[in-house]
């Protein structure tokens, strides 16, 4: 299907059709918009704290700060003052854009042991059902697994459903740097699979995706960030099929890439209702974005990818069984995400994915979609197999470090 038919009858049968999507959402899952956060969570509790606070008699910078501040602000510190605040406001620290990614990681292993503890008294708490007791325990066991030796997070946030993004690499001195975006049903539960379905949870993508990218440049220094650091939709309700999470989730996102370390170049991976959020945070990006490859889309909110207004190069694939294919590509009154990314009229590189595992199977090792994911992360765009569709789809791109 594709949203550029001129037919006015395929047009107005498309959009009931869109309708009656959204219809079945509705009495099916429910509306499903996100709560705003109680006064009690913890990190609403953290910052009140920050706020409050000084180190050598000075007021600390607002959390919400321009990273370029945080990070003059980090850097004017002695070594033990910035550990000092790290382990004071560990839930603050480990989440600010512009501190020292070395002094994030020591931060948010700091904040899962703590959150690890309130789990385990929650656990024995006779005023929590049994429902509550088992999260409880699904959550100490997640926040166990997290503190595993050899894990970095850039970011963590026990609050509600949760939210983290995990580094893989060393992203101070990478040469490329991938971020993956996952989709719907991603929160600290979600963060990692065991089993079959390893490699449809963030972790595993990223964990899978790195270790394409070392296989395919073995002397380029690369990172990937499973970046779960947004509140995604919780299964196929409304808030999938409108664009207020993802416009929420394009600030985070847009911050994250801003204060990277460094200058290498960043490419996007961004999957199903992921690919809604990076639509909407290309025009925000920095110009060191080099790649957006989106997977399994239902669309990026865009009519096509010129309307992105990005110098990154855009790519789109979708396996011929992922069912996203059925769902319309259309916006009736902000309703759905927009033109089909793999329509050739869009305007995407669109690359192959003939041997990828359904809608959730695109980063699963020894496929063509991860091959190809792993070559756009390096930069070996000549290595990328197109779609029929375009056979061409590397050609006239700059860049290209194919060796």
């Amino acid at each position: 299907m594709t949203s550029f038919d001129s037919s006015p009858t395929l047009t107005a049968w498309r959009t009931l059709l869109a309708i009656a999507v959204v219809f079945v959402m509705l009495t099916t899952t429910g509306w499903t918009a996100v709560r705003p956060q109680r006064s009690d969570e913890p990190r609403t509790v953290a910052l009140a704290s920050w706020a409050k606070g000084s180190i050598a008699g000075r007021a600390l910078p607002p959390a919400d700060a321009q990273p370029f501040r945080l990070a003059h602000f980090f850097a004017m510190l002695t070594a033990a003052q910035r550990i000092r605040l790290a382990d004071k406001y560990p839930l603050v620290v480990g989440n600010l854009n512009g501190a020292p990614v070395t002094l994030r990681y020591r931060a948010n292993r700091l904040a899962l042991v703590q959150a690890r503890t309130v789990e385990q008294q929650r656990v024995h708490d006779s005023r929590l059902s049994p429902d509550g007791r088992a999260e409880a325990v699904r959550r100490m066991d997640r926040f166990r697994s997290m503190l595993a030796d050899g894990r970095h997070f850039l970011a963590f946030d026990p609050s509600g459903r949760g939210r983290a993004a995990e580094v893989f690499g060393d992203l101070d001195r990478a040469e490329r740097v991938s971020v993956v975006v996952p989709g719907v049903d991603t929160n600290l539960l979600t963060l990692e699979r065991t089993g079959v379905k390893t490699n449809a949870a963030p972790v595993g993508m990223a964990k899978s995706l790195y270790a394409a990218e070392r296989s395919a440049r073995p002397g380029v220094r690369t990172a990937v960030i499973a970046w779960a650091d947004y509140t995604a939709p919780a299964g196929i309700g409304m808030d999938a099929a409108l664009g207020n999470l993802a416009r929420r989730g394009a600030v985070r996102l847009d911050a994250l890439v801003g204060s990277l370390p460094g200058i290498a170049p960043v490419s996007l991976f961004c999957h199903s209702y992921g690919s809604v959020l990076c639509g909407v945070a290309a025009r925000g990006l920095p110009a060191r974005v080099s790649d957006i490859a989106v997977a399994g889309s239902p669309g990026m909110r865009v009519d096509n990818a010129a309307q992105l207004h990005t110098r990154a190069n855009v790519w789109a694939m979708r396996d011929h069984d992922d069912w996203i294919e059925d769902v319309p590509n259309l916006e009736v009154a902000g309703l759905g995400h927009g033109a089909d990314p793999v329509d050739p009229g869009f305007g995407a590189r669109i690359a192959a994915a003939g041997d990828a595992v359904g809608h959730s199977g695109y980063f699963e090792p020894g496929t063509e979609s991860l091959g190809n994911f792993a070559a756009i992360g390096v930069g070996t765009y000549g290595s990328v197999t197109c779609a029929q569709a375009d056979s061409a789809c590397h050609e006239r791109i700059s860049g290209d470090e194919t060796v």
